[in-house]
């Protein structure tokens, strides 16, 4: 199976000026496609060429002779979460069911916007933060360079790129304003929601 860049849902310039088109255009078709081509160079030929991506993520993680592999197939994995979880005029009021649950797990939604922003500010280097599902309750972690979730038996249902060239070309090194704005205005609370289920 050979992996694809996947398209956006929305134009290049729709998350501006939040998220620039510049800034999208290099970070979509530009990075995200080289974790795609180096990922279907690394699995030609081999027994994991029709697995699927998150079969590839688990199997890659457990050897470290496939570090190339696994952080490649992860950051094709965490991308296309990422891209996923944003659309213009995003943030805003959560949906019902969504905010019930991030009520229930962590007190309320100030409380999580806090503790997820600062998990991506506090995350040394290049990384993610990532709102998942673990033990069927809501959590809120980071993960350096290209690990996520996955690995430790989670299921992420949100995820927030904190490597430079992410925000680089639109906030230069402050990345506190660049996780403010991403969460107060280009999450899309109801995909979140979706995957709640």
């Amino acid at each position: 199976m050979k992996h694809e860049l996947p398209k956006l849902h929305y134009a290049k310039n729709a998350l501006s000026p939040i998220m620039s088109e510049e800034t999208l255009d290099l970070h979509h078709g530009k990075h995200h496609q080289t974790y795609i081509t180096k990922l279907n160079e690394f699995i030609e030929g081999t027994e994991m060429k029709d697995d699927s991506l998150e079969e590839i993520i688990l199997k890659s993680s457990k050897d470290q002779k496939m570090m190339g592999l696994f952080n490649n197939a992860s950051q094709h994995w965490n991308h296309n979460l990422f891209w996923k979880c944003m659309k213009p005029n995003g943030g805003g009021t959560m949906p019902p069911k969504l905010e019930k649950r991030i009520i229930s797990d962590f007190g309320n939604v100030e409380s999580f916007k806090n503790k997820f922003k600062e998990a991506g500010v506090t995350q040394f280097g290049s990384g993610w933060c990532w709102l998942s599902i673990h033990e069927g309750k809501l959590i809120v972690t980071k993960t350096a360079n290209a690990a996520n979730p996955l690995i430790e038996g989670m299921k992420p249902i949100l995820g927030c790129d904190v490597w430079e060239h992410s925000y680089y070309i639109d906030y230069r090194n402050k990345r506190p304003e660049y996780l403010d704005k991403f969460v107060e205005n280009l999450i899309d609370w109801e995909f979140v929601e979706s995957l709640l289920d």
